[in-house]
């Protein structure tokens, strides 16, 4: 009897990144459907939190647990050296255990947020340099990447994109990105955000909302209804570190700002958040405005996200998976961009009038551009609906790739009969 394959994901996994979750999720119910077979678990940033939520065996990316805390005395700073040197052992007996292993999503190839090389970048090259030793193939699935300032940085991500067995992007700057780093990606394919393969809720999930309103594909024909803000602990980039706190302050004043000015229209207002840290930014802004028509999302997963954005009339959001749950769940969204990447999401599902710079926010303007959003409503929920048909056919196209490269003949020609079977 054929041994099952053996498949390891391995990521910033259950360490309270919902948009990292949801790619994990996404690849999970690949495997499950196409691949029910294989036995797959983890190494990641929240073994604890992977295990109970997905089911899957986890073991910690780092041996050294402070890693993600700034060492300031002797011991912590030992204890980070010694871990890395530790991690490169470990790093490398949990590979050589794996036929396949997949980095499922997630922007590890980019710096847009502040970034050290011997965090993330050093453990993603650690990872393919011993799949290329042990010849496991490793793949990078849908990845985000960007220009990279810091040369340690940029010459590890370059590495370990060289090492990966396969690659796929995104959007078309990640690809152009790695090539313009001296990576050959004349093979490399580009396709949606992995979390467009989510399941978007049933109507009949959603929290209730007045007729006409939050979710339908017409415009809303009673009073103006709820409006979803998704906020981020945004300081800038990995270049900003400089000037992080000004950046942050007029991200928090404008978005604060503009929360008052819905609220004086007599606008429910929805916060939400993608990350642990954003919690934060929504206390902040619930003590500045204090009212009861701004409430704050409890959401623990991209599905959450989907149902809060599903119901709305329109999202403004700046977290990058805010945007993508919002626009698969098909409502009018206004992104208050951080980054090239959200830029090139929204252009992808037709709102590249939409984007608003979050370095550079102005209540004042992101109010007119929401104005002028809402009154489009009725085309762009149609335009959503389109562009979420051909996501769901390209990401389908993906997993096919994915089984060709890195699955047996065999399980490549069973996943392509259930594919193409009505």
């Amino acid at each position: 009897m054929k041994a099952p394959v053996r498949v390891g994901v391995f990521g910033l996994l259950g360490s309270g990144n919902l948009g990292n979750d949801g790619s994990l999720e996404a690849v999970l119910g690949y495997l499950r459907a196409e691949h029910p077979q294989a036995s797959v678990d983890a190494l990641c940033g929240g073994p604890e939190v992977v295990t109970a939520r997905y089911g899957i065996p986890a073991t910690r990316l780092h041996w050294y647990r402070g890693e993600y805390r700034t060492a300031s005395r002797a011991g912590a700073v030992a204890g980070k050296g010694l871990g890395k040197l530790v991690d490169v052992v470990r790093t490398a007996a949990w590979v050589r255990r794996h036929d396949v292993v997949i980095v499922p999503g997630m922007g590890v190839l980019e710096a847009t947020l502040p970034l050290r090389p011997w965090g993330f970048p050093y453990s993603l090259f650690l990872l393919c340099a011993s799949g290329r030793l042990f010849g496991t193939r490793v793949a990078l699935v849908g990845v985000g990447a960007g220009p990279i300032g810091n040369r340690l940085t940029r010459g590890l991500v370059r590495r370990s994109a060289r090492l990966a067995a396969y690659r796929s992007y995104r959007d078309a700057q990640s690809r152009d990105a790695l090539r313009e780093m001296g990576v050959d990606t004349a093979r490399d394919e580009i396709y949606p955000d992995l979390a467009f393969a989510l399941p978007t809720p049933p109507s009949s999930e959603l929290p209730d909302s007045p007729p006409g309103q939050g979710g339908s594909p017409i415009a809303p024909s009673g009073p103006p209804g709820p409006v979803c803000v998704g906020v981020m602990d945004f300081h800038g980039g990995d270049d900003d570190r400089a000037r992080a706190e000004e950046i942050h302050r007029r991200y928090l004043d404008g978005t604060t700002r503009f929360v008052r000015a819905l609220i004086e229209d007599g606008r429910p207002v929805r916060l939400l958040t993608g990350d642990e840290c954003d919690r934060s930014v929504v206390a902040a802004i619930l003590e500045a405005v204090d009212s009861p028509l701004v409430t704050a999302s409890e959401a623990t997963s991209l599905a959450d996200l989907m149902k809060e954005t599903a119901a709305a009339d329109t999202v403004v959001a700046t977290r990058y998976h805010n945007l993508v749950c919002a626009l698969k769940a098909g409502t009018p969204t206004l992104a208050l961009s951080y980054a090239a990447k959200s830029d090139a999401l929204m252009d992808r599902m037709g709102l590249a009038a939409y984007c608003h710079p979050a370095r550079e926010m102005d209540a004042d303007r992101l109010l007119e551009q929401f104005r002028a959003l809402e009154k489009r409503s009725t085309e762009l929920r149609r335009t959503l609906a389109e562009r979420n048909l051909v996501a769901a056919r390209q990401l389908r196209e993906q997993f096919t790739a994915l089984t060709a490269a890195l699955f047996p003949t065999t399980d490549h020609a069973q996943a392509r009969t259930r594919q193409e079977t009505p």
